[in-house]
């Protein structure tokens, strides 16, 4: 037994475990366990993007999503790779991505598992080379359900590593790919530690009263601000590091701007596993039923003090 990183005492990790070997041993679903390595499969591709779309098209090109919103040439990439990657292989039968107008049905799936993908979160940081991520959340049949009724989710993280971390109900855990392309086993059982890091944002003059009151008590408190503006990067660092990652509902967007299930869903299943808390500042998010693939939500997420305090300061008005 030793101290992780993440201030749990965890078992001695075998850093040469494949991810395959993982997730064998621990009684991985067999389809499920096909899915998460077929996904692994994809990032190869998707980082290669980063290489041959920013030497064809200029990275900050942009064009119109199907929700109103600036899309990278980067983001069509992905979501591309994917979308068609998933289809050939026909492992699901729904599709959901944050750059499409509405849920796609696989003819001949195999299995009937529905994802959510956000395909490149952060684009807009690629062209400053910080870190940007892919989400991912898998549910047994339709996208639009409750995120606790998640059977997995997973993100990738495309940094000075490219890692995936991971959740099926069964711990959280961390791989990082080698040099082969292999992902290998890095943190096992991740649990978030206590720590003084809060991540905010949206502008403060647009801050609603009961949030600016929650920012200025962890202000109060000491709690350091570190925010790069790619949602599943700073939740990483929350994971590792402990604090609050937040994206509230603010004058003017009173609904927030991160979705529901592209983004809060899938990350608040892992956060939650991780001994963390999702909410919309009212209420676990996990525990909201999607009205559309188009949903909105406030977004608190991190470890359960945080966001204790915050539903205390919104409870009071």
């Amino acid at each position: 037994m030793s101290r992780d990183c993440c201030g749990g005492v965890q078992r001695k990790v075998n850093r040469t475990m494949h991810l395959k070997e993982f997730l064998i041993r621990n009684g991985t679903d067999k389809d499920i366990m096909e899915l998460i390595l077929f996904l692994a499969t994809q990032v190869h591709q998707v980082r290669k993007g980063f290489i041959t779309t920013v030497r064809k098209i200029p990275v900050e090109e942009q064009t119109v999503n199907t929700f109103g919103e600036e899309q990278m040439a980067l983001d069509i990439y992905a979501d591309a790779v994917f979308i068609s990657g998933l289809k050939n292989s026909r492992l699901v039968r729904y599709i959901a991505t944050e750059e499409q107008r509405s849920i796609i049905e696989v003819e001949g799936a195999k299995n009937d598992f529905g994802v959510v993908i956000d395909p490149l979160d952060g684009s807009s940081l690629i062209d400053v080379n910080l870190c940007v991520g892919s989400i991912i959340g898998i549910y047994k049949g339709n996208v639009l359900a409750k995120g606790s009724s998640m059977i997995a989710a997973l993100y990738f993280l495309y940094g000075p590593l490219t890692t995936l971390t991971f959740t099926t109900g069964s711990g959280v855990h961390e791989f990082a790919m080698d040099e082969k392309g292999n992902f290998r086993l890095k943190h096992q059982d991740m649990k978030i530690p206590d720590g003084k890091i809060y991540a905010p944002g949206a502008l403060r003059k647009d801050y609603l009263p009961a949030h600016a009151k929650w920012i200025e008590t962890l202000e109060q408190e000491g709690y350091k601000l570190r925010f790069s503006g790619c949602f599943v990067a700073d939740v990483h660092q929350i994971l590792h590091k402990g604090g609050v990652f937040t994206y509230p509902g603010f004058r003017g967007k009173e609904n927030g701007k991160l979705r529901l299930l592209y983004e809060a869903n899938p990350m608040g299943r892992i956060i939650h596993e991780a001994g963390g808390a999702v909410s919309n500042g009212r209420t676990d998010i996990l525990s909201i039923v999607p009205e559309s693939i188009a949903d909105r939500t406030p977004v608190y997420i991190g470890s359960k003090r945080e966001i204790g305090l915050i539903e205390k300061f919104m409870t009071q008005g």
